[in-house]
């Protein structure tokens, strides 16, 4: 089992520091990579933090927090039929560097927005940040087998692990 964590801290109190910490305390839900991204932009600090139990592929495309255009995302996921939504990607000009689900799943999200979502199977819970619009999604399968919870207070937006 993997996990993911951020903030969106509105007072611009954060800092990398503190995302790591966080991320940190989940090493033993993901022992075998761990990453970080960290943006202040002009109404916000933004974090994102992933532990991850490798299951595909281990190499640096893989790695997560992963970059595909305008989009940050952490994940963790199990697209069983990545394979299958990667040729159809291909097919519509997407080029992919690794083996890795969470390529597949950022490449679907640019091409079919959030939409992308009803054509995965398995379980999965990521969040995605759009670093020319300023957004953030977060997403869990529908059956909530890899949980998300969130809390907003004052002017901070968490995303604690479950």
């Amino acid at each position: 089992m993997s996990a993911i964590t951020g903030f969106i801290d509105f007072s611009k109190k954060s800092n990398l520091e503190i995302l790591t910490k966080i991320n940190n305390t989940l090493s033993y839900r993901g022992p075998d990579e761990s990453g970080t991204l960290f943006e202040e932009n002009e109404y916000a600090q933004i974090g994102l933090g992933n532990r991850r139990l490798q299951i595909i592929e281990a190499n640096e495309q893989g790695k997560l927090p992963i970059q595909y255009k305008n989009f940050s995302m952490v994940a963790d996921a199990e697209i069983l039929n990545f394979q299958e939504i990667k040729t159809e990607l291909s097919s519509l000009g997407h080029s992919f560097q690794s083996q890795s689900d969470t390529e597949v799943l950022i490449h679907a999200f640019a091409e079919w927005g959030i939409d992308c979502v009803n054509r995965f199977i398995g379980p999965f819970a990521f969040v995605i940040y759009n670093h020319f619009e300023n957004t953030i999604h977060l997403v869990r399968d529908r059956s909530g087998v890899k949980p998300l919870f969130y809390y907003f207070h004052n002017d901070l937006f968490y995303s604690p692990p479950a």
